[in-house]
């Protein structure tokens, strides 16, 4: 389902930001598979882009295919669909908390993180390859769920744009472990990691939803039960 449609001989080449990280280097990878790994447990992006002077950011649901991230747009316009018109670079960028350091003082205070910037000019996604592209997006936030359900319609395929954002350039940077120490900070004061993690809640049916319907597999799935 990938294409690389070459631009037009007249359009610029774009521009891409660096990705060299200045501060605190030594937590910077450039490992890919440890990116793909990373894009790969998360489920929203902020994507970004620079429109004049003006600097937009929206979160948005995302799947890593390979060597691309789609992300779900609408044919009703929006910035990041005018970014592929034009060949505009976006920057789409992942967080994630996974704890908070106490130190034995608020300098060396820190978080636990994973993050990553993946910069690119996006595509529109082909029509005849939209359907899936909209199912591998459904598909990383809910596993198994397209099976259970009816297939996309024409009309919510059309009124759908999938765009393509091709991994060509990232930083990524990791925080892992104990808080740092000065030889001057005081033993006696309590010093470690909150851990933090996203739980999945138990599930709660909607209003119409038959008594003792039981939990689909993808339901069940991602409420921990299976």
């Amino acid at each position: 389902m990938r294409t690389n449609a070459e631009p037009a001989a007249s359009t610029p080449e774009p521009t891409s930001p660096s990705t060299e990280i200045r501060r605190l280097a030594a937590r910077a990878t450039d490992d890919r598979a440890a990116l793909d790994a990373f894009l790969d447990s998360q489920l929203v992006a902020h994507v970004a882009v620079a429109e004049g002077e003006t600097p937009i950011v929206v979160p948005m649901g995302y799947a890593r295919d390979g060597d691309r991230i789609l992300l779900h747009g609408s044919t009703g316009g929006g910035f990041a669909l005018r970014a592929a018109a034009r060949r505009r670079v976006l920057a789409v960028s992942v967080a994630a908390l996974d704890g908070i350091v106490f130190a034995r003082s608020l300098f060396d205070s820190s978080m636990n993180y994973r993050s990553a910037v993946v910069y690119g000019v996006p595509e529109i996604v082909p029509a005849e390859e939209a359907d899936a592209a909209l199912v591998a997006i459904a598909e990383r936030l809910m596993p198994g769920r397209a099976a259970e359900l009816r297939g996309n319609r024409r009309k919510e395929i059309a009124a759908t744009r999938v765009l393509a954002v091709p991994i060509e350039r990232f930083a990524m940077k990791v925080r892992s472990g104990p808080p740092s120490a000065a030889p001057d900070d005081d033993p006696d004061v309590w010093a470690g990691v909150v851990p933090l993690a996203t739980v999945a809640g138990e599930p709660v049916p909607a209003a119409d939803v038959p008594v003792g319907a039981p939990l689909p597999a993808s339901v069940a799935r991602a409420a921990g039960h299976a």
